[in-house]
Formats: C-alpha cells, structure tokens, sequence
C-alpha cells in the first residue's frame, strides 16, 4: 500500500517517518487512558479486564476511523471526564447500577446520532452567536475560583493554602 498517496502526504507536507514517530508520540500520550480508566470503571462493578479491553478497541478503533474516513491525524479514545462522572456521580453517588447507567449513555448515544443525521445539531450550534461559543479567559478564571472555592468547601478536599 502506497501511504503517501493514500494519506496525500506530500500534499500536507509530510512524509511516513514523521507520521510513524507523531502516532509514536501520541500513543505514549494517550497510554495512561489504558489504565485510569479500568480503574474508574471498575469502581462501579465492571469487570476490570473487560473495561480495559473494551476502552484499547474503542480508542483503536476510533483512531483506525479517523485516519481512513476522514484522513485526519487524530486520536480518539474514551472521554476521561465523562468516565469519571459516570462512575462517580451517576453510579456511586445516585445509586444507579452501572447497567442501567450504560443503557442511558446508550439511548443518549442513538439521540445523538439521530440529531446529528437531521442536521438539528448543527441548526442548534449554528443558531448560538459566536460571542457565546467563544469562551473569554475571564470566564475560565472565573470557572477555575468556582471550582477552588466548591473544593475548599468540602471536607475531603485538600486544603489550598
């Protein structure tokens, strides 16, 4: 298989070492996903070796659709934040079994795609005025002080000062 033609390297102004060693790099990056994530997943009764392999099938496979379907030079794996949410709020903290919370994310999954094929995601997005999709760094200091404060408030954060 000719890569260069495939991926239109010289066209990106690009060759197949540097684009062996960038997807080096990105996996040494992205490694700790395999993991964290069992970990927190695991906290909510899953098995610990089925989350590990499910989240390297679901990052590889994702990254594979990526590079063939859209040629673009990025890695896609579980979302660490949502993972966490998952596990500790919806399931630990409201008591839902983690079964029942993976039916949800499911059926939020199908919403989505539905959305996304009769572009009412996108009227969605578009109809939002650009000074609001555009976060000022004044708002993330202000997010960043509401999350210190949160966290000085609750008793098994760690003091800041």
């Amino acid at each position: 298989m000719n890569f260069e033609k495939f991926f239109h390297l010289k066209e990106n102004h690009t060759n197949v070492k540097t684009e062996i060693l960038a997807g080096i790099t990105t996996f040494m990056t992205m490694a700790y996903i395999l993991a964290v994530n069992p970990n927190i997943l695991s906290s909510t009764g899953m098995d610990h070796g089925a989350v590990f392999t499910a989240t390297a099938l679901a990052a590889f496979v994702g990254t594979l659709c990526m590079a063939l379907f859209a040629n673009y030079p990025f890695a896609l794996a579980p979302g660490m934040g949502l993972n966490a949410y998952f596990a500790y709020t919806v399931v630990l903290g409201m008591g839902y079994s983690w079964k029942v919370a993976l039916a949800a994310v499911l059926v939020e999954g199908i919403i989505f795609i539905i959305l996304s094929l009769l572009s009412v995601r996108e009227a969605i997005f578009d109809a939002i005025p650009y000074n609001l999709k555009k976060p000022s760094a004044l708002e993330s200091v202000f997010s960043s002080l509401l999350s210190a404060f949160r966290m000085r408030r609750s008793s098994s954060a760690v003091p800041l000062c």
